[in-house]
């Protein structure tokens, strides 16, 4: 028999589908934001949405929803899971990007199989616990016969949708690049398991829990013929691409240095531009390039938490958004946020605007459409990022009967950012149950902490960092 899934009665159920004829900004157009409001899914589809008595009965599973605001699952456009393991690190703890990267390349050079696999089930694990319901991750080392293959392990194991990115170094220190030679592979290596990746495990159905994107993890750490090379084999597969961009002043003038070219003008040199290309960060994109990512549909993945950690600058998100960019948040590594929670991204996202530009720079409405359908367009996914009709049962309920919300009843939505943040009660993905009362229900936490405590310990022993 199918599994349907009923949500009813919540506070405020808000779709995120654009409805179109509003004043104002388009990012604020959220759809319906439903009172009393419910939806019914089957094998993972949401079939209705709308008020109790647009709703059917009964289902296999029905979730009483009162006291709740409801919104569609929040999307993760950029991560390194990794790096959970080695989270405010001392030596690291105020350093900018390059000198915070050579502290901490020597520790993850340790890592094997293992830590792939315990690491990225922890931060799935509590990206789903903050109501992010799709995550890429940019994986880009592979020391000691780790492969991406151990991260999609995990992926599936916690049921989390996942966009598993194949990263990649080539040019290390000896070269003139910034990270050690010994986590740097050949170029022909690189592209080798691109391939096998993506013919082992790349799923282009609709409703699909894993996708594979191809990954050179930035400027500063492959050649321009590798980033030529893998956008012909993304392209000739069909799959996305991603990498690290303008992420503070130190990117730009390596960029200036070692090119002769900003990052507009490198990434149309290597044919990255395009709906299927997404770049993070993007901190420091003057106006011309961002008029080339409007005009030609790529991507940012916006990181403030972690562009803050490493005061790297406030990126111009309310000028990207002006011109029509497709904009979307993401956590970032978890050493250099060090959290993994989707709500405080975009609450971050909002007040960093503000900050940048005025009180009016980014409303609360707008800030959660890029944490759900903006993350969505980013990742080139029509089926996620609202809850409508045909979409993917992806779900964050957030409980308000909490000391978090007292008194925010004027404005339910708005208060998920201005109040808060706070984890969400129900995750719901593909239309399972992944996060039920606030625990994680599809892996044993105390478990799972057990053996994320036991790989940092391993790593950060073996670099001398902890005895």
């Amino acid at each position: 028999m199918p599994e349907t899934l009923l949500l009813r009665n919540a506070d405020l159920l808000c779709t995120m589908q654009p409805v179109g004829g509003m004043t104002g900004r388009a990012g604020d157009d959220v759809g319906r934001e439903i009172q009393g409001g419910g939806l019914f899914a089957r094998d993972g589809v949401i079939e209705t949405v709308g008020a109790g008595d647009e709703l059917p009965h009964d289902a296999d599973i029905v979730l009483d929803m009162q006291g709740h605001v409801v919104i569609p699952g929040m999307v993760n456009t950029h991560h390194h899971l990794f790096q959970n393991l080695t989270r405010a690190v001392p030596a690291a703890q105020n350093a900018p990007l390059f000198a915070w990267l050579q502290t901490l390349y020597p520790i993850w050079s340790h890592i094997g199989p293992d830590h792939i696999y315990w690491s990225t089930a922890l931060g799935l694990a509590e990206l789903a616990l903050s109501g992010c319901t799709t995550s890429s991750d940019h994986l880009y080392l592979y020391p000691n016969g780790a492969r991406l293959d151990d991260a999609l392990g995990a992926a599936a194991d916690v049921g989390v949708r996942f966009h598993g990115t194949r990263g990649s170094m080539s040019i290390g220190e000896s070269a003139g690049g910034l990270p050690p030679d010994q986590l740097c592979a050949p170029e022909a290596d690189i592209l080798a398991d691109c391939q096998r990746v993506i013919e082992a495990h790349h799923n282009p159905d609709r409703y699909a829990m894993q996708r594979i994107a191809l990954a050179p993890c930035s400027p500063f750490s492959v050649s321009m013929d590798l980033m030529r090379e893998t956008a012909r084999m993304a392209r000739s597969y069909g799959v996305g691409m991603h990498t690290h961009l303008a992420e503070n002043s130190e990117d730009i003038d390596y960029s200036l240095a070692t090119y002769g070219m900003r990052p507009g003008d490198y990434i149309e040199a290597v044919g990255w531009t395009g709906d299927d290309v997404w770049h993070a960060h993007c901190v420091q994109l003057d106006a011309d390039e961002i008029q080339l990512f409007a005009r030609t549909g790529t991507g940012v993945a916006h990181c403030p938490c972690s562009n803050m950690r490493l005061a790297s600058g406030i990126a111009p998100v309310r000028a990207m958004l002006d011109a029509g960019m497709k904009v979307g948040l993401g956590v970032d590594g978890s050493a250099s946020n060090d959290s993994g929670h989707m709500l405080n991204e975009a609450r971050q996202t909002m007040l960093l605007q503000r900050v940048n530009q005025g009180s009016t720079a980014m409303s609360a409405r707008e800030a959660l459409v890029t944490a759900t359908r903006g993350g969505a367009a980013v990742l080139g996914r029509d089926d996620i990022g609202m809850l409508a009709p045909g979409m993917a049962a992806d779900i964050a309920c957030f409980d308000r009967r909490t000391v978090d919300f007292a008194s925010s009843d004027w404005d339910i939505l708005a208060s998920l950012l201005f109040c808060g943040p706070t984890k969400a009660s129900y995750t719901i993905i593909n239309g399972s149950v992944v996060v039920a009362d606030g625990q994680l229900t599809s892996m044993d936490m105390d478990m799972l902490l057990s053996n994320h405590r036991q790989m940092a310990y391993d790593l950060m022993v073996r670099t001398g960092h902890a005895s």
